[in-house]
Order: structure tokens, then sequence, then C-alpha cells
């Protein structure tokens, strides 16, 4: 496995690091003993960043790493979590961090976490004192690392001012690519991390996804605009060149499009989430793919974002994007 220095906190992660959002049942129902071999699968094959947060199944899928990290896993693990997203609100008071972060050490077991992440930014709380609360818990030992996550270029530079911040988790993928504007290079400029989440379009880059009909009943993607009926048919059909390249290339669809985001910059990690072996290790072997400037050209080319239907979140949570 290759590894990237995540900014300028001195972590070196895998190159591919493994989202966990979908490894409790939000897409389709899941199945915790595939997850946890999946996990572990993952550790053994040299992957070593793992992304949760307290939002995801409302605290189960920390609970579930937490079991999944025990007999000797957390050591091969820089687990990275969240905090602050409360279902569709944003919670940045000082005293919420403190709170929250003792109920996510419990939740996972475990004396600290290696990267705590503000999961959104709270429009009615100054940054610098929600970074100063969570500063305080880099000082009291229970966490190492600062980030945020989708915080827009005032607030990623007000933060900084306060604490080092590690990382910056956003989406970004070959149909979702706004943060090249001023996001990424404000993150250079600033020597932060990138930790591309969604690298895979939620599915829609795997070349899996046919239509609607392709989604579970219960499936949460079907409250995001582009994938809802009206938008996913004309979705598909502009992500399918990437089919007849990954076929030339001798590789999967979605070892291409991780190739193609590897090659944006060697501060990016992306995460993508499966619960399945085969294809965390499927995954993982796209950091070993090598594209040339003109493959990396035709790729980019090949999906084209401004033709995507339907905006990335449900109307309601765009406002909490971006601050």
């Amino acid at each position: 496995m290759k590894y990237r220095r995540l900014g300028g906190c001195g972590l070196d992660i895998s190159a591919i690091g493994l989202g966990g959002m979908a490894m409790t049942s939000i897409y389709f129902p899941a199945d915790e003993a595939e997850t946890i071999a999946t996990v572990h699968a993952a550790l053994d094959a040299g992957l070593n960043f793992i992304d949760t947060s307290d939002a995801y199944a409302g605290g189960k899928n920390e609970e579930m790493f937490g079991r999944a990290l025990k007999g000797g896993y957390r050591d091969k693990a820089v687990l990275a979590t969240k905090f602050g997203n409360l279902g569709g609100r944003a919670d940045g008071r000082p005293e919420y961090v403190i709170e929250a972060c003792e109920k996510s050490l419990k939740r996972l077991d475990m004396d600290v976490i290696d990267v705590y992440f503000q999961h959104r930014v709270d429009k009615d709380v100054p940054i610098e004192d929600t970074v100063g609360a969570m500063a305080k818990l880099v000082e009291q030992g229970k966490v190492r690392y600062l980030g945020l996550s989708e915080a827009g270029p005032d607030t990623i530079r007000s933060a900084a001012a306060v604490h080092p911040i590690c990382a910056l988790q956003t989406e970004y993928s070959l149909w979702t690519r706004f943060v090249e504007d001023d996001i990424l290079p404000l993150c250079r400029d600033l020597g932060i991390g990138f930790v591309a989440y969604s690298p895979l379009g939620r599915g829609m880059l795997t070349g899996a996804i046919a239509g609607f009909d392709s989604l579970a009943e219960n499936d949460r993607r079907k409250d995001h605009p582009r994938f809802q009926q009206g938008n996913i048919e004309k979705n598909v059909k502009i992500v399918q060149p990437l089919n007849a390249i990954a076929k030339e290339k001798g590789c999967t669809t979605p070892q291409l499009a991780l190739a193609w985001l590897l090659h944006q910059g060697d501060d990016i990690v992306p995460i993508p989430g499966t619960r399945q072996t085969r294809h965390v290790l499927e995954n993982m072997a796209a950091a070993d793919i090598a594209l040339t400037r003109d493959e990396v050209d035709r790729i980019g080319a090949a999906v084209q974002p401004e033709a995507v239907s339907g905006t990335r979140y449900p109307e309601k949570q765009l406002d909490s994007l971006g601050i």
C-alpha cells in the first residue's frame, strides 16, 4: 500500500482510506460480521485510515468500529470521527464539542481519537470558539489532530489561525469538482490535507447503477436530487464513458475514478465506502494505477460536472455547506 502525509500534522496514512458511513444500514441493510471482516481485511492489507462520525446510524457506526478495532487492530488504524451534524442542523458550541467527544470515545471504547472533524460548521457559533474547544481536547490528550468538513474559505482561514488544522474533508469526485476553484488551493497554501469523501459519487461512478430501480427500497440516496427519477437516468448516461476507458486501461470503473482523483495531488486521500472485502481490496489497488497526463485529462473530460442533473444534497441541507 502506498502512503501519503496528511497535511502538516505528520500522519502518514494510506493513499486510499475507508469511509464508514455505509458500513451500517444507510443505503441498504448491513451485516456486522461481514463489515468487520472487511475492516480487518483492509487493515491487514495496509489500509490504515478509517473515517466515521457520531451522526452515522445514530452513533451505531462508531460502536461498530469500536468492536472492529479490538484485538490489536486499533494499533493498525488512524481513526477519524466527526461531531456536530445533528439531523440537518449543526452544533459548534464549545460545551457541545466536549460533550460530543466524550460520547464518541465511549462508543468507540477508546482513549484517543486520531483526527477529530467538525462535521458541519455552525453558522451561529464563531469558528474560533468551536476550534478553541477542539484544541482543548488536544491539550487533554483525547484528540491528536483537528479537521473540518464542508467548510468554506473564510472558516478555514479563521480556524487555522486558532489551531493547526490537519485536514479538510469535503466531497470531491469526477462529477463533483467545485473544490478545485478555491478550496483546494487554499488548503495547499495553509498546509492542510484533503480527505475526499464520496469519491465514487455515492456509487454512481462505479458503473453499477443502471437507474432508479438499482436503489433499494429504503436507500437514503433516493432523497438526493441526483438519484431521483428524472435526474438519475441522465446521470447514468453521463458517467457511462468511464466504463469504456476503464476497459481499455485494464481496470474497473471505480478504480479508474479513484486513480484520477489520486492524480489530482499527493495531498488528496479518497475514502470510498464499502462493506465487501473484495471491493475494499479493489479500491486499494487503485493507488497502484499509473496515469499519463493525457489519460488524466481524457478521464476528466469524459465526465462533465456541469452536465450533472440535480444538486448533490437535498435543498434543506445545502444551507449547511460551505459556511
